[in-house]
């Protein structure tokens, strides 16, 4: 790939982060402005340092696990990776938010570790293999561009008692990679199927061929470090292999699944030591090495690492990341949750930072930050439920935000199993933007004081429902009932009724307030855990409201996918255009958004499942599947007689899809049409002549930068069209991007301009 082909490929990203949101309204916290707000939030998280940009620099990877769930006995990944390119010098963090580079990744699915297996510099992946309960290898082959190559699928396999068998990693386990043995590849440690010992997978590439990027392993021991632990706890027993202690084990039974590893080297030694983790557990043991790197041997283990500083206690299971975060060349810790239930993370302070103050072979931590990224984004903790209203009537779009719930405490039953108790508020971002420039600011952090109410999934319904000019709330939660505060003026809320008109959908309402069929009054529209949406009509009166219950399967709608899950968890958002068309998205609990069409006059029958959102969000080539329990609301929020779009997900976060300014929409250059198109000179000086080769009139040619910005625009009417045109060079030395419009299709071409 060449110079030009390379500087495509960084344009057509940066158009796709146009897309996802970065050219998006700011948002203030406590009168601070947010990095990056609108980048999704996190929960459980796992990380990694790869080059992604080609730039020579390590940037971040974050995978989030808890978009992950397991129903049917099918593995489903959210894909819900985050990348921050590292923007840094020595000793400086700065990272940017870059979505648009997860699209080069692979799907990931409930783990992944990146190393570097076969040591040429770039990092590798090491990812869970749905089905089948082991691992699969992705090779990092990037020249020009961050790509991706599938080596070992199904699984990874290891000679084991006279045949090849797979290294079984299930779901709710985090391996241990890393070069134990010091020969120069990479080895694998994990749990035996029955529990209680750790197997260890040697890697004979090295002894085989001499080099490191062939992934041949066999199981060496079945006790490496001669320890074990308690298979219905976190306890751990020393000199096991010697029959010195006795072991609590049921042979008839797997071990309690759950247990992540970390290996480095925490002595300076030169041999692997073991971070090690528990499900149920909030802490990190580590565990000192005191054999060498041919023969493990645990000789003591620490119950408060890091000591020195505040221990690692994070609800529920820990998993750590070793990697240099504020390019020192030493590499800090990071920990975060990793427990597969979506009902156990910490979820809004679940990034724990520890700087190394020492060195990667003997560190000195400390704690840096508890929500390290986190503080940068809009993070409502679990669940995000976003619904848009001009709330104090200035004719700006304000934000109120519900939530499944912020993380408490934990506790243990009588039975020692681990519950986590979280609780739900509602957020209010007031517009202090303009009509053209939206900006977004905190201004309530527990509207309608639900706070004390002990409520989970809140999910506002918001308009003025008594006709008093004020905005009043329909709150639906998990209970599936829904509860009428009444606004009492100067932020004051009264709860009228806490059962509003017994109406009860069963588990989880998510209620919107919505003129649906256009009589001047508010209908009631519910979506509901099933993944249907119920459709209450109003025939009372602007102040006396009467809803009366029509259907619970409005337009035929349900979004619950039966092959994955038994559930829905639909979250509706009718809206309507300039033009009076009304329009639905939905959310979903396998995290798509379902975009439906075919409304108006239609509310008898189905509506029509479209797949035109991204050209109704003026987007290109955008997933809208964004994890896990999404929830859309969409409004034109700049004036532009355009709707933008925010998501919010169960990692608690929103994105914010649509743009403001005109970018090239997934320009790409169509060599299949390059022989019907000249445009020269190229390079070109003080003029670009375009010619088409096919005997079609140009009616069009639009000028785009290499930032992506429409810099030069020419329409031809019908009385000068031509075949070809000359256009005087407007720009200065650089690359350019040609879109010639021939009425029924479009030629792109590149030109480089030197005056």
């Amino acid at each position: 790939m060449n110079k030009v082909q390379n500087t495509l490929v960084i344009i057509l990203l940066f158009f796709l982060a146009v897309s996802y949101g970065q050219n998006s309204p700011e948002i203030i916290n406590k009168d601070i402005a947010l990095k990056f707000p609108w980048a999704g939030g996190m929960n459980s998280m796992q990380f990694g340092k790869i080059d992604i940009n080609m730039d020579g620099k390590k940037d971040l990877v974050a995978l989030n696990r808890d978009e992950v769930f397991n129903v049917l006995n099918t593995d489903i990944e959210g894909n819900k990776l985050s990348c921050f390119l590292n923007k840094g010098f020595e000793n400086e963090i700065n990272y940017d938010f870059a979505p648009e580079y997860a699209e080069l990744f692979p799907s990931l699915y409930n783990w992944a570790i990146f190393v570097d297996y076969n040591m040429d510099g770039k990092t590798d992946i090491f990812t869970y293999s749905p089905g089948w309960g082991g691992l699969k290898v992705y090779k990092n082959i990037s020249t020009e561009s961050l790509k991706f190559e599938l080596i070992v699928s199904p699984y990874l396999t290891s000679f084991q008692g006279g045949g090849y068998t797979n290294i079984l990693v299930t779901y709710a386990d985090y391996p241990g990679i890393y070069d134990i043995d010091n020969d120069g590849d990479l080895d694998i440690l994990t749990f035996s199927p029955l529990g209680s010992f750790v197997d260890m997978h040697t890697n004979l590439s090295m002894e085989s061929y001499g080099h490191a990027d062939s992934l041949i392993f066999e199981r060496t021991t079945k006790c490496w470090g001669h320890f074990a632990e308690n298979d219905e706890s976190n306890e751990l027993y020393l000199d096991t292999c010697n029959n010195k202690t006795t072991i609590t084990n049921n042979p008839e039974n797997e071990r309690h699944t759950g247990s992540t590893f970390l290996l480095l080297d925490l002595d300076a030694d030169d041999d692997a030591d073991l971070l090690l983790s528990d499900i149920d557990y909030p802490g990190l043991y580590a565990l000192t090495n005191g054999g060498n790197s041919n023969e493990a041997h645990v000789i003591s283990f620490d119950t408060i690492f890091p000591s020195g500083t505040e221990t690692a206690s994070i609800f529920s299971m820990p998993v750590a990341s070793y990697i240099d975060i504020n390019n020192d060349g030493v590499k800090d810790l990071l920990v975060s949750t990793f427990d597969p239930s979506i009902y156990k993370s910490k979820n809004k302070s679940s990034v724990w930072l520890y700087l190394n103050n020492g060195a990667t072979n003997n560190p000195e931590l400390e704690l840096f930050s508890k929500n390290f990224l986190q503080n940068d984004m809009l993070d409502f903790g679990s669940g995000a439920y976003p619904t848009i209203y001009d709330w104090d009537g200035d004719g700006l779009q304000d934000i109120i935000v519900g939530n499944y719930g912020y993380y408490r405490y934990s506790y243990y039953n009588d039975a020692m199993f681990l519950y986590s108790v979280f609780r739900s508020r509602m957020d209010f971002y007031k517009n202090t933007g303009t009509a053209e420039h939206p900006k977004f600011q905190l201004m309530i952090n527990n509207l309608g004081d639900l706070w004390n109410e002990n409520l989970l999934a809140i999910s506002p319904a918001v308009a003025d429902l008594d006709d008093d000019g004020d905005a009043d709330i329909l709150v639906g939660n998990s209970l599936g009932n829904l509860i009428y505060l009444n606004n009492m003026g100067n932020g004051d809320f009264e709860i009228v009724n806490d059962n509003y008109l017994d109406i009860d959908v069963d588990d989880f309402s998510y209620p919107q307030l919505f003129d649906l069929d256009k009589d001047g009054l508010l209908d009631l529209i519910i979506g509901e855990k099933k993944g249907n949406i119920n459709y209450y009509h109003n025939e009372g009166s602007l102040e006396t409201p009467e809803f009366v219950h029509i259907t619970d399967s409005l337009g035929k709608v349900n979004v619950t996918d039966y092959n994955l899950s038994y559930f829905g968890y639909s979250k509706p958002c009718f809206f309507r255009l300039a033009d009076g068309t009304t329009k639905l998205v939905v959310g979903a609990e396998q995290g798509l958004i379902h975009y439906y069409e075919d409304i108006d006059g239609n509310l008898d029958g189905e509506f029509t499942l479209s797949e035109n959102l991204d050209q109704l969000l003026d987007t290109s080539d955008i997933s809208f599947d964004r994890g896990f329990r999404t929830a859309a609301a969409i409004a034109d929020f700049n004036s532009d007689d355009k709707v933008e779009m925010i998501v919010g997900n169960w990692a608690g976060g929103l994105e914010f899809f649509g743009g403001e300014i005109e970018v090239m929409p997934g320009w790409k250059e169509n060599h299949s049409l390059n022989n019907m198109l000249k445009v020269y000179p190229n390079p070109a000086s003080d003029f670009i002549t375009i010619e088409s080769l096919d005997g079609e009139n140009i009616q069009g040619v639009k000028i785009y930068s290499s930032q992506g910005c429409l810099i030069d625009k020419n329409n031809y009417s019908s009385i000068n069209q031509s075949q070809k045109v000359r256009i005087e060079s407007p720009v200065e030395n650089g690359i350019y991007f040609i879109e010639v419009d021939f009425g029924n299709k479009i030629k792109n071409q590149k030109v480089v301009v030197i005056h």
